[in-house]
């Protein structure tokens, strides 16, 4: 019988989660060890009111935390069980995790736990080279792996219907200020252990770019230095759209991210057009896939860069007090 998790272990498993991805870095995420189980909940002081309403991002990036959560585990041969939304009078804990039968990492686990640190977004442009198809199969495959789906646009024609719903959801959101000015929030121009290094951020926007950019950064780019003509771009999506959906996709997010770094291809997000309900019906209605897109990902060989910064392990944990 399993006599459940102890604070070391939840404090060296969160030191992997707190590298997932989440919108503008915020790292809306906390873990807790009640009762010998580890659990994942959000934090409400981190959300964005103006960019992500409904909690759909922030559950997203809890569940990409949680992912990062399990491979920790695993490799240090406690895997958990995983309990999604356990307490309904507790929506804010997403996630409650118990020992499972102790067990040799798989070497899947252990490629993907090797990528956890070297995964970020790349915003740059990225080198014309072709993503080969057996990379494009492991990236389905580990979408299908949490019980998700990855669709690939591929083709000139299907590239550029899903760049007008891109732009076009870009447009809707750029018009409102509030929404503006809290992106322009979490931009960092000096050190600090959240939010988006302006250096980070990609270059500004120019009018022949087929994929809107947030303009984080908001720097020049150098001559020559256009983003590609035909991206691979990538939409996850899950079979419905509950809170539960949202913290599974979020998992299968980051594998599908952590699988394109063991494979050393570069991805950064775009989701405007998920941000946006009519364009996010658009994007499902032209995939003519069953279920709902949770992520948009833009996936090519780019130039080495470096994971964006992290708060201190501490600040995310809540542990039984001593008595």
């Amino acid at each position: 019988m399993q006599t459940g998790y102890t604070a070391a272990r939840l404090r060296a498993a969160a030191a992997d989660a707190v590298r997932a991805p989440s919108m503008h870095n915020t790292q809306p995420w906390r873990f807790r060890l009640r009762d010998g189980a580890i659990e994942v909940l959000t934090d409400p002081a981190r959300r964005l009111p103006a960019t992500d309403p409904s909690g759909w991002g922030i559950r997203i990036a809890c569940g990409a935390a949680l992912f990062n959560l399990r491979l920790a585990l695993a490799v240090a041969g406690v895997p958990a069980t995983v309990r999604l939304r356990p307490y309904p009078a507790e929506p804010d804990v997403l996630a409650r995790l118990w020992p499972d039968t102790p067990r040799r990492p798989t070497p899947t686990e252990q490629a993907l736990h090797t990528a956890i640190p070297r995964r970020f977004s790349n915003r740059a442009p990225f080198w014309p080279d072709p993503v080969p198809a057996d990379v494009r199969w492991r990236l389905g495959e580990a979408a299908r792996a949490e019980q998700c789906w990855l669709e690939l646009v591929v083709g000139t024609s299907a590239v550029t219907a899903f760049a007008e719903i891109a732009r076009g959801a870009h447009r809707v959101l750029e018009r409102d200020a509030t929404y503006r000015a809290e992106r322009d929030e979490w931009v960092r121009t000096t050190p600090a252990p959240d939010g988006v290094p302006a250096a980070a951020g990609g270059p500004r926007g120019e009018p022949q770019d087929l994929l809107p950019s947030r303009g984080f950064g908001g720097r020049d780019r150098a001559p020559g230095r256009d983003f590609e003509p035909e991206p691979l771009v990538a939409v996850l999506g899950s079979p419905g759209n509950t809170a539960v959906d949202q913290v599974i996709a979020g998992q299968a997010l980051q594998r599908v991210l952590l699988t394109a770094t063991d494979a050393g291809v570069s991805a950064s997000m775009l989701s405007q057009p998920i941000e946006v309900p009519s364009a996010r019906e658009q994007l499902r209605l032209s995939l003519g896939r069953f279920g709902t897109p949770q992520m948009v990902m833009r996936i090519g060989y780019g130039q080495p860069g470096w994971p964006t910064p992290r708060r201190d392990v501490d600040e995310v944990l809540d542990l039984p007090v001593r008595p």
